[in-house]
């Protein structure tokens, strides 16, 4: 019997390429193997995000790559997945021709149904419906061969409504796992030999606020904190609405919890956190920020930036530098807005022209790298404990990991160093990285 291949392609945030690997195991019980080389694959899915315009555009642009590949082998199976499927639908057959499988992010348990009705039918199927039930975040995925790391999904869905944001519209409401079950995913990664997790979901802080349990965020760290085998735990995306004291005392008090915290900030204007809805002001932001470096002085914060909002003139925008020079932030992902269809934001007046988006974006960009730099430098000559991850893409004979602050560094090392947390003397920061030598432990 021929075998059946598999090629996903991703696009997106963590909980996308968590999505794409759920997806996997569900085609592999169907006799699918996983392959990077899409001329071969029996079956291919494109799994979509919609956060902003670019990423909706190379989406289609893939796909319209890959149906020449349908039009020299008819009997392939190309599917639409994610926010983006979410989004269009039935919309998404009228744009491109032939596409057999449109689903959204409520319906990934669904898929080996959806693809036997395509088999059978030979026709289009599009599932884009929101479910009731938390069927899609309790496939378990196990890691691949030699992995350290996985990602687990605790929740989905967001009820923040921020102006500029699709999320809600495509995740649906915010709902919370059941805290057991979250804990016996993480036994079972820890048993395939999984050494860190990585706990996803829109407003992570919110985790069990609305199940009437009094589970919380919180609680639940403690728990995974206690698993044998598990040696770090990392968590993302922040709002900094929800970040409570007793989160920010959690990177004093719980040995496993990574000294890192992404913190999605997108403003350093009062009048545009207004006007985004983000529910904090730019006081209460770095209120937030010293509390963390008191009770952690070595953790590493991140966050996201939006430039060009509507509205946003050189004033806010400078605010926001000044903000940034305040915090000094490790790194920052920076976009210009992208207006979304069906968001708030879509009906605000004061469009910023598209050379100025380009401009500021450039000059937050530049003192950005400027701060990045200034943090790995003063990293040299320090140790840090790196946890190996595998070999370095550059050098055969370089070992690459991380630090609990999230620092990738690269040293001369052993592939037995795989899944083994090692101190390692840093010799060079770079803007991307840092360099070191294993010092013995």
């Amino acid at each position: 019997m021929r075998k059946k291949y598999l090629h996903i392609t991703t696009f997106g945030c963590q909980m996308n390429v968590h999505d794409s690997e759920q997806m996997a195991v569900l085609l592999a019980e169907q006799g699918y193997e996983q392959t990077e080389d899409s001329t071969k694959a029996d079956c291919i899915l494109i799994n979509t995000c919609s956060i902003r315009e670019k990423a909706e555009q190379k989406a289609f642009s893939e796909l319209g790559r890959l149906m020449k590949l349908k039009e020299k082998n008819p009997d392939l199976i190309v599917g639409f997945a994610g926010c983006l499927a979410q989004h269009l639908g039935a919309r998404v057959h009228s744009r491109v021709k032939n596409v057999d499988l449109v689903f959204g992010t409520h319906n990934i348990h669904r898929l080996p149904e959806m693809m036997e009705a395509v088999q059978k039918e030979r026709k289009p199927v599009t599932e884009v419906g929101f479910s009731s039930s938390l069927h899609s975040l309790g496939i378990f995925a196990p890691p691949r061969d030699g992995a350290i790391s996985a990602f687990v999904s605790i929740m989905q869905g967001c009820d923040n409504y921020c102006a500029y944001c699709v999320v809600p519209y495509l995740r649906g409401p915010e709902k919370s796992r059941e805290p057991e079950d979250i804990v016996g995913e993480i036994e079972k990664l820890a048993g395939c030999g999984i050494r860190e997790v990585t706990l996803l979901g829109q407003n992570v802080n919110s985790y069990g606020k609305k199940s009437g349990r009094g589970d919380d965020f919180v609680s639940l760290l403690k728990k995974i904190n206690e698993i044998e085998g598990i040696e770090r735990i990392r968590f993302t995306t922040s709002h900094p609405k929800d970040l409570s004291n007793e989160l920010i005392g959690c990177f004093g008090s719980l040995r496993k919890l990574c000294r890192h915290i992404h913190l999605p900030v997108q403003s350093g204007s009062n009048r545009i956190l207004k006007r985004m809805n983000r529910g904090y002001t730019a006081e209460e932001y770095l209120e937030k920020t010293a509390r963390l470096r008191r009770v952690c002085p070595e953790i590493s914060i991140t966050s996201d930036v939006i430039v060009g909002f509507p509205g946003e003139t050189r004033k806010d925008y400078q605010e926001t530098i000044d903000m940034m020079e305040k915090i000094r932030f490790d790194s920052v992902f920076s976009f210009k807005y992208s207006e979304r269809k069906g968001t708030a934001a879509g009906a605000l007046s004061g469009k910023v022209p598209e050379a100025e988006k380009r401009q500021r974006l450039k000059e937050l960009q530049a003192l950005q790298d400027r701060h990045t730099q200034e943090k790995n430098t003063s990293l040299e000559g320090s140790v840090q404990e790196v946890l190996v991850e595998g070999p370095s893409r550059n050098s055969r004979q370089d070992m690459t990991g991380r630090t609990s602050c999230r620092k990738i560094v690269n040293f001369e090392g052993r592939p037995e160093l795989i899944g083994r947390t090692v101190p390692v003397r840093i010799s060079r920061g770079y803007l991307h990285s840092l360099r070191g030598k294993q010092i013995s432990s």
